[in-house]
C-alpha cells in the first residue's frame, strides 16, 4: 500500500470569479471536484492514506470529504496559515505521513488531470533505486513551462527554467506535476519558510548528488488553471477521452444530473455536463460547457465551452461562447458573451441585446 500527498492550497486567482466561492481543486469537473477525481486514481493504484496539503478556504475539503470514508481511503488535513510555495506545502504536510525514512511518497498537484500509470512511476522508481522520480510529459510547446532533459538512463540532467529563445529548448519534456519522494528527502526541505520544489528543492538534490530520474509517459495532461481548460478537461472527462474511476452517468457526450429538467428539443452535448436542479429550456443549446447547480439556461439560449456558476439565471436568446459567468447572477435576455468575458457573482444585467468580449474593440 501507499501514501500520497496531495496539493490543494492554491487560490486558482486565474479561474477568478468561480474560485471567489470554492477552491479551485473542488470546483465540479465532469459532476465532482478535481481533487475527488485525482483520489479516485490514486486508490485504483493502491494509495490507502492521502494527506491533503490546505491553506485556501481549508474547511471546504474537510466539509466535503471528512476522514475519507466516501472515497474508500485515509484522509488526513495539514493545514498552512500562510503560503509556503510548492516545497514549503511538502514540508509541512510530512509529518502528518506514515512512511517509514525509505518508502516511496507520492505527490499530486491539485490542480492537474492526468491519466499517467501512477504504478508504473512508482515501479521505476523502485527499479531504479531512485530517491525521486517526476512524471514527465512531452508538449508541442514547451515555452509556458519548466524544462526537465533526461539522459539515456533517465536521469534528471537539469531543471530549466520557461525558455524564452527557441535556444533555451533544448527537449520537449516538461515537469508535469506528480513525483515520488523517498520520505526521508521530504524531512529534510527547510521549515518555517517557503520553499519551491521546483527552483530550491529539484535543483538542490541535483547539486547534492542526488538519484533524480524523469519518467515520460504521454497519456492525457492537462493543466486545469484556465477557464478554457477547465471546461476542455471537464468535457474530456464526461467523453472517456480523459480517464477517471469517478465519472459516473455519462452517455458519452453529457452528463446530466438525475434531478436536471431538459427540454424535449433542447441540445446538451459535446461533453457537457450539467449540475443538481438545473433547468435548460426549449431550444436551448449546451455545448462543450459546465453548468453548475441550479443554473436555469433559457429558451434558445446557447453557451458553447463556458461556465456558469451557482443558481445563475441565463436569459432567453444570450450566447455565451468561452465565458464564465459567476454564481447567483442574473443575465437578461439577448445579450452575448464571448472571447473569455468574465461576469463577477451577484450581477444582474437587464434584456440589452450588447456584446460583451474580454478581447479589446
Amino acid at each position: 500500500m501507499l501514501e500520497a500527498i496531495l496539493l490543494v492550497g492554491g487560490q486558482g486567482t486565474r479561474l477568478r470569479p468561480l474560485t471567489l466561492s470554492a477552491p479551485k481543486p473542488m470546483l465540479p469537473v465532469a459532476g465532482v471536484p478535481c481533487t475527488t477525481h485525482q483520489i479516485a486514481r490514486a486508490r485504483a493504484a493502491g494509495v490507502d492514506h492521502v494527506v491533503l496539503g490546505t491553506s485556501y478556504q481549508a474547511d471546504v475539503f474537510r466539509s466535503a470529504y471528512g476522514h475519507g470514508e466516501g472515497l474508500g481511503v485515509q484522509l488526513t488535513y495539514a493545514h498552512e496559515e500562510t503560503p509556503l510555495g510548492t516545497g514549503g506545502a511538502l514540508r509541512n504536510v510530512a509529518e502528518h505521513l506514515r512512511s517509514g525514512p525509505d518508502d516511496p511518497v507520492l505527490v499530486f498537484n491539485g490542480d492537474v488531470l492526468s491519466g499517467f500509470d501512477i504504478e508504473a512511476l512508482v515501479a521505476h522508481w523502485r527499479d531504479a533505486r531512485a530517491d525521486v522520480a517526476l512524471y514527465l510529459t512531452r508538449v508541442e510547446d514547451p515555452r509556458p513551462f519548466g524544462l526537465v532533459p533526461t539522459d539515456a538512463q533517465h536521469k534528471v540532467l537539469a531543471f530549466l527554467e520557461k525558455p524564452s529563445t527557441p535556444e533555451e529548448i533544448v527537449t520537449d519534456q516538461i515537469n508535469a506535476g506528480c513525483y515520488v519522494f523517498r520520505r526521508s528527502l521530504l524531512d529534510e526541505i527547510p521549515a518555517g519558510r517557503p520553499v519551491s520544489v521546483e527552483r530550491e528543492t529539484f535543483p538542490g538534490l541535483l547539486q547534492s548528488g542526488a538519484h533524480v530520474i524523469g519518467h515520460v509517459d504521454t497519456s492525457y495532461w492537462l493543466d486545469l488553471g484556465t477557464p478554457l481548460a477547465f471546461v476542455r478537461g471537464s468535457a474530456d472527462l464526461v467523453r472517456g477521452i480523459a480517464p477517471s474511476p469517478a465519472v459516473v452517468g455519462s452517455n458519452g457526450e453529457a452528463l446530466i444530473h438525475a434531478s436536471a429538467q431538459v427540454a424535449a428539443d433542447a441540445q446538451v452535448s459535446a461533453g457537457s455536463a450539467v449540475g443538481r436542479n438545473c433547468i435548460v429550456h426549449s431550444g436551448a443549446k449546451v455545448l462543450g460547457s459546465v453548468l453548475m447547480d441550479g443554473v436555469v439556461i433559457g429558451a434558445g439560449a446557447v453557451v458553447r465551452d463556458s461556465v456558469v456558476g451557482r443558481s445563475t439565471r441565463i436569459g432567453a436568446g444570450t450566447h455565451l461562447h468561452e465565458a464564465v459567468i459567476g454564481d447567483n447572477c442574473d443575465i437578461g435576455a439577448h445579450n452575448e458573451f464571448t472571447s473569455g468575458a468574465r461576469v463577477w457573482p451577484e450581477t444582474a444585467l437587464p434584456d440589452m441585446a450588447v456584446r460583451f468580449s474580454a478581447e479589446p474593440a
